[in-house]
């Protein structure tokens, strides 16, 4: 693999890893979404595709803490709903990262975020005006459910940038805070640990890469406090805005890097 040890990084390379790892943890307990700064971060520093791997145990670190945290608020029906259609995403991202370069990843997840983004206001703004959420238990509901798994596997396998898609997708049904955080949680820790042999067989993951990872899972802890402090002094409107903001961020950088 086309990667770097923790002996090749200079001082400032990995200050900025290690931001970027409390970014995490703070995304994981506080603004789903958000973390598409630290893949950013991860991809300026590392080589694109082999930053992929690197930040994969990192962001599994951060979904303990965030299932620890926020554990009893997870909605079970809404995983189960999600599983088989994201199994079928993350088997065509792999397939897709086999020939795709790093432009073409780039470009194909940032378009895919920006009209996540869109989708999402012009359905909460719908809501708005009916005084209600999408009904996720209906027929459209459930074909919503089966696109979004579809995508969000497919981004979090390409580049691990579900959090987004799947963002978008609880908010747009309707979930307040807490169940948005305690469901998130749970779907990306069971998410991404599947993944690791996916990414292990694509050889982005081996020992040079965990030794990092080693390094820099310490500071997703301190991430993960400050998210869960900032969480409980955000009303739900903000906390909405940041998610889609940290959506909308992310998918701009994508396209523009």
């Amino acid at each position: 693999m086309d990667t770097m040890t923790l002996w090749h990084l200079t001082g400032w390379e990995f200050a900025a890893l290690a931001f970027a790892a409390l970014l995490v943890g703070f995304s994981k307990t506080a603004v789903s979404g958000a973390n598409t700064v630290s893949l950013a971060i991860f991809a300026a520093v590392l080589p694109a595709r082999a930053s992929t791997g690197i930040l994969l145990p990192v962001l599994i670190a951060g979904d303990v803490l965030a299932v620890l945290t926020y554990r009893r608020h997870a909605h079970w029906p809404t995983l189960w709903r999600l599983f088989p259609a994201v199994g079928v995403g993350v088997v065509v991202g792999t397939l897709f990262l086999v020939w795709a370069d790093d432009a073409v990843v780039r470009t194909s997840i940032g378009v895919i975020l920006l009209f996540m983004a869109a989708v999402t206001v012009w359905r909460r703004r719908r809501a708005d005006a009916d005084g209600q959420p999408d009904e996720v238990t209906s027929r459209t509901g459930r074909v919503k459910a089966r696109s979004y798994g579809v995508l969000g596997g497919f981004t979090t396998m390409v580049a691990n940038a579900g959090g987004p898609v799947m963002s978008m997708y609880l908010l747009s049904a309707g979930f307040r805070k807490l169940g948005f955080l305690g469901t998130s949680a749970f779907f990306f820790l069971i998410v991404n640990v599947s993944k690791l042999p996916f990414s292990a067989g694509l050889g982005l993951i081996d020992g040079h890469s965990l030794l990092l990872d080693a390094a820099l899972v310490v500071f997703v802890v301190p991430g993960a406090f400050l998210g869960k402090w900032a969480v409980d002094r955000i009303n739900q409107r903000l906390f909405e805005r940041l998610v889609i903001a940290a959506t909308i961020v992310g998918g701009l950088q994508l396209l523009l890097a």
